[in-house]
Order: structure tokens, then sequence, then C-alpha cells
């Protein structure tokens, strides 16, 4: 029977710019550590983690690809841009570190709730996808949007369940919904999601994968952090691959059969 479990979880994959995945959990790297990666890597499976390319540009202090397993898919991102113009420079810059073609595009005019500019990020998704990159761009969960990245060639669509860093959970809940409904790309929520049972909930709406990172960052026990939002993911995922029971829009519903009751 474990075999079997083993099986099943291998043949559930996904796939971004050719490469398959059989982990759904993707570290954001933003509170790097040695001890945060480890975790993330052996305890949660993490086979994708974000860099910012501008941290790996300098020796002022530890450096993330130090720590980053060799069969670890790296996930540079455009942290600091302020427009297509920076986005679209700063990845031609991860792809000449050697960083690979997969960019995750992130432009915030806006640094008090640092919110995605949409509008810019077409306009860099276009541009990247254009010129051979695996494209993920993170978004505010907007429909026109998200159909506007898919047009653009983007890979998949990463909105966010709420403000960065904020451990919130999924403010954004029905807006990311209905992307998942409507976008035919995988859709991986980012950035927000503070407790296990939130990315449980977030898989059982049928997302592709979720990233975090402050969650686990600032947990207590990172380890067992990190094995929980594992164990919540793959829960999740299963429960949708399953099919989810009706929920009653009114009144109640016998779980046991109202028939053969012993009569006085």
């Amino acid at each position: 029977m474990e075999k079997q479990k083993q099986k099943d979880r291998t043949q559930d994959t996904f796939t971004l710019g050719g490469k398959t995945f059989s982990s759904r959990f993707i570290l954001g790297s933003g509170k790097y550590s040695l001890e945060l990666i480890r975790a993330a890597v052996e305890e949660a499976g993490a086979e994708i983690i974000t860099l910012a390319v501008r941290r790996v540009n300098t020796r002022e202090s530890e450096n993330i690809l130090d720590y980053i397993p060799e069969n670890v898919t790296l996930l540079p991102n455009t942290s600091g841009a302020r427009d297509a113009q920076e986005a679209v420079r700063i990845a031609r810059m991860a792809r000449e570190l050697g960083c690979g073609n997969f960019v995750k595009i992130e432009i915030m005019k806006d640094s008090k709730y640092l919110l995605p500019d949409n509008v810019q990020t077409v306009k860099a998704t276009e541009i990247l996808a254009e010129e051979g990159f695996v494209v993920l761009p993170y978004m505010y969960p907007d429909l026109y949007t998200a159909r506007e990245l898919q047009d653009a060639g983007a890979a998949a669509v990463m909105p966010l369940a709420a403000p960065i860093g904020s451990n919130k959970g999924l403010a954004t809940r029905e807006f990311i919904q209905i992307l998942i409904d409507e976008i035919d790309l995988p859709v991986i929520v980012d950035a927000g999601i503070g407790r296990p049972s939130q990315a449980c909930e977030v898989m059982e709406m049928g997302a592709a994968a979720v990233m975090a990172n402050t969650a686990i960052a600032t947990a207590g026990n990172i380890p067992a952090m990190a094995r929980a939002f594992k164990n919540a993911i793959e829960a999740g995922r299963t429960a949708y691959l399953s099919g989810l029971g009706r929920v009653l829009e009114r009144g109640a519903a016998a779980s046991d059969p109202l028939t053969g009751f012993l009569r006085d």
C-alpha cells in the first residue's frame, strides 16, 4: 500500500518550461538562511527555490547559491524592478550569471504595500517570453490581466493571496478561484500564506502549487513547519483530485439513512 501511495505521488506532477516537478511546494527565499533552505529541501521536498538576482550579484553578505542543491531549479526574481525595462534587464542578467531561463517577474512601484504593477508585468512578460524565458509573473489576481499574461506567453501565473510577508492568508480567495476556473495555465499562489491549513485550502481549490517564505522562516521550529506545509499541500491536492463533497445551501442531510428505526 505504501509503495502504491509513493507511486501515485510521483505520477501527480506538473510541468513548467519543459521541466516536470512532483513537489508542489516552492520556497520563496527572501528571508533565506541555511536552516530555511535545508528544511525546504529535506522536509518540504522543494524542487524550486527563488533567488533575488541583486543578492546573487554581491559578496557583501552570504550567498544563497552556496546553499541551494544542484538538483533544485533556480527561479530568479526581478525584485527591486519598478518597471518592465528594469525587470527585463534583471532577467537577462540572471541568465548571464548562469541561473537558467526561469524567471519570476516582480515589478512593484509601491514601497508601502508592495503590490505588483500588473500593466508593467504584462509588458515584461511579453518581451521575455519572446526571448525564450520561462516566465512566471507575480500579479494581483485580476482575470483580465491573467488572460493578457497567458496571451503574452507566461508559463504560469502567480497571484498574491495577501500582501507580501503578512501571513494574513487568503485575502483574495474568490479572485484566485476565478483564475483557477478560467485560466488555462498553472496557478501558483504566492505571498501572504501564513499557515499550513491555508496552503491546504489553496490546493483544495485547484491551485497547481504554493509558494511560501515568511510563514516558514518566522516559525519557532523551521523544519517542523516546512514538514507541516508539505503534508498540508499534499492533503489539499489529494482532496482536490478526489472530488470534494457537496455543500448544502441550507438545511441538513442525514449521514445515516433515516429508515429502520425501532418503533414503540
